[in-house]
């Protein structure tokens, strides 16, 4: 089955870098960053841009690059960003907010990739201690 849904991307990437970025909001939806500024570290959701076309869309197996592994993996065993839908998940940390800007430290997405949506990380809901992955994902950059 396959819906056609409508995606409002609310932002977009104005400065790339994991050390410090900025994310610009768009103003029909800087209202939404009311009380933000209370967290110190927020989940941003953002398309891979770059890899959106058909050939990328299709892949179903890659070997996770970033990571020390030779073995071939599904794209919903690891974070590649060529997948049926080029979405990109980062949780990082909030250093500032200015109007509709908002500084970051950790965000791996590029320059000018599209904010799909913004959510506060919640320690209590977003935090698994005990959870387990492969060892192959213990290499290589944090996301």
């Amino acid at each position: 089955m396959s819906a056609a849904v409508q995606l409002n991307f609310v932002g977009v990437v104005n400065k790339a870098g994991t050390q410090e970025a900025q994310v610009l909001i768009y103003p029909e939806f800087c209202a939404g960053l009311k009380g933000i500024k209370d967290y110190s570290h927020i989940i941003i959701l953002y398309w891979h841009h770059l890899r959106d076309d058909a050939e990328n869309r299709q892949t179903l197996l890659v070997f996770p690059r970033r990571h020390a592994t030779q073995e071939e993996k599904g794209v919903f065993a690891c974070r590649s960003p060529s997948r049926p839908n080029p979405i990109g998940l980062c949780v990082v940390e909030l250093l500032k907010v200015d109007d509709c800007v908002l500084t970051v430290r950790g965000l791996d997405a590029f320059e000018k990739s599209p904010v799909i949506d913004i959510k506060p990380y919640i320690p209590r809901a977003d935090s698994f201690p005990k959870a387990h992955a492969p060892k192959w994902t213990e290499q290589g950059p944090s996301t």
